[in-house]
């Protein structure tokens, strides 16, 4: 039986895509999709799951008095799922302990840069990128990690290098991230541990 996951966004789901993409290719044949789950009433990934047949749901923080209710209900939600696999893509919220708890070592990340380069709080994002120009690197990439409780800091499973061009900005430098080693690595990572997952 394959491994049934979700995914959590937050925006516009490009990650979301190449996962969709991926598993209508036969790249993810480990895994079946079971839900797409947003903190964001408004995020256009939520139409490309739709579009796609998968079922969504928003949890959104605003819904809920206090951050401890907004955390007890997404977990409440990732259970009802019966989901085996959580994957972040694009999610721009800290997992609480309870969720990474319920899920060890079942979490997975996408991070756009080569851990442990450009890293930790406050780093998401296009900041990110912005991080790596000031910083003049010539080889950036991007990450798939397993979530643990600290940030950017668990596991890595995967690692891209893309090349930095002189004349990028930190637009178009998170786009050649996206689409040479974000939207590569995710899905192969995805089918890695459902591969590896299944009995």
């Amino acid at each position: 039986m394959p491994v049934r996951f979700c995914v959590l966004v937050s925006g516009g789901g490009t990650n979301l895509q190449a996962i969709l993409d991926a598993l209508d290719a036969g790249v993810i044949k480990s895994a079946q999709i079971a839900a797409v789950v947003s903190n964001n009433p408004g995020a256009y990934a939520l139409t490309r799951a739709r579009n796609h047949g998968v079922e969504t749901a928003v949890i959104s923080p605003k819904s809920y008095e206090t951050r401890d209710d907004f955390h007890d209900a997404l977990l409440e939600k990732l259970v009802s799922l019966d989901v085996r696999l959580v994957v972040l893509a694009g999610f721009m919220v800290t997992l609480p302990p309870q969720v990474i708890r319920a899920f060890p070592g079942r979490i997975l990340n996408v991070h756009p840069s080569l851990i442990p380069s450009f890293c930790g709080v406050g780093c998401y994002g296009l900041r990110v990128h912005e991080m790596a120009l000031a910083r003049g690197v010539k080889v950036t990439g991007a990450t798939v990690h397993v979530v643990d409780e600290g940030v950017d800091s668990g596991p890595i499973l995967l690692q891209k290098a893309v090349e930095v061009h002189g004349g990028d900005t930190p637009e178009t430098l998170q786009r050649r991230v996206m689409e040479e080693a974000e939207w590569v690595l995710l899905p192969r990572a995805i089918e890695m541990v459902a591969a590896g997952m299944q009995p």
